[in-house]
């Protein structure tokens, strides 16, 4: 039975008590954003005004000085090296374990799903410990390697592989369930046209990823970017040869040079910013995509 226009508890009194149950006062609003804005002050834009005064010291002279020293150029150059290694393999992993996991049905596919969430779960130190123990002096590779005239601790190839563990999760974990959402009619009817495998994913599965791949190459590069657990373990802290950009920072801080290890730190908090309005700019476009697709 429909309830009466001058029914006090009909659709106008459910609206109303919704409206008042999911919406706050004025001033609780204002203490809220307050409070954000406080924290976001205090924790995140002081320290990052503090790093950028503190490399700017002694003038930009010395800023650029810094940044032109060869160890610390070495550092930011094995930072862009191991980069752009450890992100392509990433993006190939990426998308080939996502389209696995979101198009076919096979057995293991849960717990293909559960150790691509490993690195998320296990502390970098441990990851970078995982490759002492593999390929170290007294585990069972490393006298073979050695013996080959094999480096990989200590080198780029450790790492490149350390970088690669605890990256290879951000783009698989973005892709999955934007291709699990979109499902598989699109490459279906790719298929029942007559194209081929690689002419469906080129063509029809690729364009309907596309800002979600760029989404986690972007996430997946600031990691390999900043990171330090897993690089500091492997990486041997050699001077000019094994040293990225974070290790660089903890060196010259541990040395009392403040401002070196500053002019290095704004670099990466540089790349913070750059990858967080990038990363805004994408996530609209993410947004959009997987409106579009619930749409179709």
């Amino acid at each position: 039975m429909a309830h009466d226009s001058s029914d006090p508890i009909g659709h106008h009194g459910n609206s109303e008590m919704v409206a008042s149950a999911t919406s706050e006062s004025r001033m609780a609003r204002y203490v809220l954003i307050g409070l954000a804005l406080c924290f976001v002050g205090l924790f995140v834009l002081m320290p990052l005004a503090a790093v950028f005064t503190e490399a700017m010291r002694n003038g930009a002279g010395e800023f650029l000085t810094v940044l032109g020293d060869p160890e610390t150029f070495a550092a930011i150059r094995l930072t862009l090296l191991v980069a752009v290694i450890a992100v392509p393999l990433n993006l190939v992993f990426g998308v080939a374990a996502a389209w696995a996991i979101a198009k076919f049905e096979f057995k293991g596919k849960a717990f293909l799903t559960t150790l691509i969430d490993l690195p998320f779960s296990v502390s970098p130190v441990i990851s970078g410990l995982v490759f002492i123990l593999l390929f170290g002096s007294h585990s069972l590779l490393g006298p073979w390697l050695q013996s080959h005239g094999i480096q990989i601790l200590f080198a780029v190839p450790g790492i490149v592989l350390a970088t690669v563990f605890v990256t290879f999760p951000f783009v698989a974990r973005e892709l999955i369930p934007l291709m699990q959402e979109q499902g598989t009619s699109d490459e279906e009817a790719a298929l029942s046209l007559g194209a081929s495998g690689w002419q469906t994913f080129w063509y029809v599965t690729l364009p309907n990823i596309k800002w979600g791949l760029l989404y986690g190459v972007l996430l997946c590069n600031a990691r390999a970017m900043g990171e330090f657990g897993a690089v500091s373990v492997v990486s041997g802290h050699i001077r000019g040869l094994t040293n990225t950009m974070p290790l660089q920072v903890e060196i010259l801080y541990n040395e009392y040079n403040f401002v070196a290890a500053f002019a290095v730190a704004t670099l990466l908090a540089l790349l913070a910013l750059v990858t967080l309005v990038l990363k805004s700019l994408l996530e609209m476009k993410f947004s959009e995509q997987i409106a579009a697709s619930r749409r179709h």
